[in-house]
């Protein structure tokens, strides 16, 4: 995506461009579950109802808008330090760091039926999280990696400012049978990373897969603080990529 302009990007997001509406970018996150299979890393993918308003019938990643009231969930493990120090850049507080990281967990268990965390009585007021309540299950943010940001380009129905981050599906402690208590996405599938790349999916998440599979290929591992993070965002109406090293 980098160096496409507007006019480019708005061909390619034509459903979702709504030019007569400016809107500032939300905080959000998505969560990349990983798993390697066959000696290829697959990755879980949904598609969106079509009755949505932004991304309608598009496959994506579990993930959505933060909730600023996250950042007082207690976790069972935090972010790892190195992590958390490439979130914070640049500018942002350690409440804002946390309440994104657990929204992308809160927003799996919500639209994947995931519960990522340890089994430990767990209590929160927070309606949000009456899941993990109900399951015993005490979310822990330890395993998560910091994998890119993207904002949303002007001119969208929606628009955010996406923290993308990936775990492995180990990490997953209870699977619900019955799948997502909501049907924010359909047909939810493992796919290696090229056929998702295939997928009818949104420019940046193409993109993201992209620079996810070369970090895995140099750091199959996902060693924490290694890498650096892509920042994608459009300045000029061209769109731009930087790092946080």
């Amino acid at each position: 995506m980098e160096g496409l302009t507007r006019t480019e990007l708005d061909q390619k997001e034509r459903r979702d461009v709504a030019k007569t509406i400016k809107l500032r970018p939300r905080d959000a996150a998505t969560l990349i579950l990983l798993d390697r299979r066959e000696g290829k890393f697959h990755v879980l993918m949904g598609r969106r109802h079509h009755k949505h308003v932004f991304m309608p019938g598009r496959f994506v990643f579990p993930g959505g808008r933060t909730d600023p009231t996250d950042s007082r969930i207690p976790v069972a493990a935090p972010l790892h330090p190195a992590e958390q120090e490439k979130l914070l850049l640049p500018r942002m507080s350690e409440s804002r760091a946390r309440a994104i990281a657990l929204s992308a967990i809160r927003e799996t268990y919500e639209e994947a039926g995931l519960l990522i965390g340890h089994k430990a009585p767990f209590a929160t007021r927070n309606p949000n999280w009456q899941g993990f309540i109900d399951h015993g299950v005490q979310p822990s943010l330890d395993e998560l990696r910091y994998i890119g940001r993207a904002i949303t380009p002007p001119g969208r129905t929606r628009r955010f400012d996406t923290r993308f981050f990936a775990v492995w599906r180990e990490a997953v402690t209870m699977e619900m049978p019955e799948g997502a208590p909501t049907d924010e996405l359909e047909e939810l599938a493992w796919l290696p990373i090229q056929a998702a790349r295939e997928l009818e999916i949104p420019p940046i998440t193409r993109t993201i897969l992209t620079e996810l599979e070369q970090r895995l290929a140099d750091d199959p591992h996902l060693t924490p603080g290694a890498g650096t993070v892509p920042f994608y965002f459009m300045r000029n109406n061209r769109f731009m990529r930087e790092v946080v090293e």
